[in-house]
């Protein structure tokens, strides 16, 4: 697993370690943001950035591979993943409303997905988490 254990970040710390934060420099009360940093784990990332241009368009149709995954799912992983899916589709919306760069939209949502990422890992860890036997 690229991660390990997600339980050793936070919702404002899993995008730092996958280098999605803006640069910066600052000298006194200048404050200057540059591109994201791309420290950490460059294949998560890449992996993350794939799946956040996939959020671009609406689920209107789901093919039929993707019909089977829901169906092997519980309920409760269904609704958030469904809840997921549409706020991350929202995300894109709003930049697209407000007329953002394509590619500096999609590192805003692979950010925001990297969080939800981490609330669903940290949360599965919490209830059982990994043994060494």
């Amino acid at each position: 697993m690229e991660i390990g254990d997600w339980t050793r970040f936070t919702d404002s710390t899993i995008g730092a370690y996958l280098g999605l934060v803006p640069s910066e420099h600052s000298s006194g009360a200048s404050r200057s943001q540059g591109g994201i940093t791309k420290t950490g784990n460059t294949h998560a990332r890449r992996l993350l950035v794939e799946a956040a241009w996939h959020h671009r368009r609406a689920y209107t149709h789901a093919s039929r591979d993707m019909r089977a995954r829901w169906d092997a799912a519980d309920e409760a992983s269904r609704i958030r993943g469904h809840q997921g899916n549409h706020r991350l589709h929202r995300k894109w919306d709003q930049f697209e409303a407000r007329h953002k760069r394509r590619v500096i939209a999609n590192v805003a949502v692979t950010r925001e997905l990297a969080g939800w990422c981490w609330s669903l890992a940290a949360a599965v860890q919490q209830e059982q988490p990994w043994t060494d036997e």
